[in-house]
């Protein structure tokens, strides 16, 4: 499993922000390899985190390539004061099943 965390921290959003956003969380959502979102935001509202879950590159590399995620990448400027992208294999995930998260079994 692989997850994709998209750590930004926000600036001015307008409607094309939302229409991009909109179709590009509907195109991952559509991947045949998609397994879920999860999302946090820091104590302090300045952060935030969406943590894509994929069974495998191939599914990243299918997102990464979209055209509607290539335009909003190149006018990040425009919506975010800033970005960090953390892609990790994920080796393992566990808990006594209160959560319903991605990366748990279905």
């Amino acid at each position: 499993m692989i997850s994709c965390s998209f750590i930004f921290s926000p600036g001015q959003y307008d409607a094309e922000f939302h229409e991009l956003d909109g179709r590009i969380e509907e195109f991952a959502s559509t991947l045949a390899g998609f397994m879920g979102v999860d999302r946090w935001v820091s104590d302090d509202g300045k952060s935030r985190n969406s943590i894509y879950y994929f069974d495998s590159m191939d599914s990243v590399r299918e997102l990464s390539k979209y055209p509607d995620h290539l335009k909003a990448k190149a006018d990040y400027k425009k919506w975010y004061l800033g970005y960090q992208i953390v892609v990790s294999e994920v080796v393992g995930s566990y808990g006594d099943g209160y959560f319903n998260h991605p990366s748990q079994p279905r």
